[in-house]
């Protein structure tokens, strides 16, 4: 049996991986959960799953009731991710995440990584911070590339291929985008998230911030990673190999699977989810990414390519862009706008130096304060 510590657990991942466990008696014994402000729902999972150690992110919350450990405040996720269980599932949302992500890997745990902004903000101080293999990614394009590599060897790889849906606004252009409502941004097609990251993907900013991720779990430089947009989600990425073979993992978009293999790894979790219906005729299609459109992935490119802790700064002003849109204080279009206005406005970058967790918070907090105060501009 293997123990787990789920953060995030009310949110969408963490929903999900209580209910991959539920349906797995004897395979994990859930030892942590961490939730940000829903004490109702975390009291419930609490009792139903027996847990020792519970956290809660709002130092206000009425905790009160409650049989297991509790950790409360702003520290409460970091604490129970360092616990040093077998495997840590981050499914927090946003660069909140980084130090429960650092938490983890200090103390040996296997790290299930939904969080993907602790990695690309963290950069080097996060893969520093992990032994070769500690990290198994749990968003679905990167567990789809992880699956499609064990085809062949690092040195047999010519790129990695990122699948995008397209989000709600696939193949409209960027005039088309200039009067989207929140509503309909989170209209995803087909995938069930939580609004930030269901926002990032209509933006395509999630992409862009999981190219980085891809560039940094795998090794992998930035020119040999390609993104397509795939409106099915059913291919969730690929491999292409330097004999001209394609390497793809196919299934219905359902994150129960790369959860499942999340927490499980290296293993399978039997009927994680349903598969491919083979008897009913499908189409599947591939476009190329419209970068005038939706210029975010290159944005992102650049971030990463620059180093330093220009990913930290793009992705905090990016958070602060999304909560202004929702807050409907700037139009969706505003979102890359003001992310590449607080780029180009940082010049600390810390080029060819190795960067500090210090450097990656005072970065992030610049960004959050720039981002407001174009806001409040605009």
């Amino acid at each position: 049996m293997r123990d787990l510590v789920i953060l995030g657990s009310t949110g969408s991942i963490g929903t999900q991986a209580l209910d991959v466990v539920a349906r797995n008696p004897g395979a994990f014994r859930v030892v942590g959960l961490a939730a940000g402000s829903d004490v109702g729902l975390l009291r419930e999972q609490a009792q139903r799953f027996g847990v020792a150690h519970v956290a809660i992110a709002d130092p206000r919350a009425d905790m009160s009731g409650f049989t297991a450990s509790v950790h409360q405040g702003p520290d409460a996720a970091t604490e129970i991710a360092g616990l040093g269980v077998h495997t840590v599932l981050n499914g927090i949302t946003g660069a909140v995440g980084l130090r429960p992500t650092l938490a983890a890997l200090q103390a040996g745990s296997t790290l299930a990584l939904a969080n993907k902004e602790s990695l690309i903000i963290g950069g080097e101080v996060v893969t520093a911070a992990a032994a070769p293999g500690q990290i198994v990614p749990v968003d679905s394009e990167h567990s789809a590339i992880a699956q499609c590599l064990r085809a062949g060897s690092s040195r047999e790889v010519r790129r990695l291929i990122l699948t995008a849906s397209g989000g709600p606004f696939r193949g409209r252009s960027r005039a088309d985008l200039e009067q989207v409502s929140v509503e309909q941004a989170l209209a995803h097609p087909t995938w069930d998230m939580g609004p930030v990251v269901t926002i990032n993907s209509a933006s395509l900013m999630n992409k862009g911030l999981e190219l980085i991720e891809a560039h940094l779990l795998f090794d992998m430089p930035l020119e040999r990673i390609t993104v397509v947009v795939h409106p099915q989600s059913i291919v969730h990425s690929m491999v292409e190999f330097v004999d001209g073979s394609t390497i793809a993992q196919a299934s219905p978009p359902d994150m129960r699977l790369p959860i499942a293999l999340g927490i499980g790894w290296p293993d399978r979790v039997p009927d994680a989810a349903p598969g491919c219906d083979w008897t009913t005729a499908s189409q599947w299609d591939f476009f190329p990414l419209d970068d005038e459109a939706f210029p975010a992935v290159r944005l992102a490119t650049e971030a990463a390519r620059s180093g330093g802790v220009l990913p930290a700064v793009m992705n905090a002003a990016n958070e602060v862009a999304v909560q202004g849109f929702r807050d409907q204080q700037l139009g969706f279009l505003g979102i890359t706008r003001l992310v590449e206005q607080v780029m180009r406005d940082h010049t600390g970058l810390i080029a060819g130096n190795r960067v500090t967790l210090e450097d990656v918070l005072e970065a992030d907090a610049w960004a959050r304060r720039q981002a407001r105060a174009r806001l409040q501009e605009d």
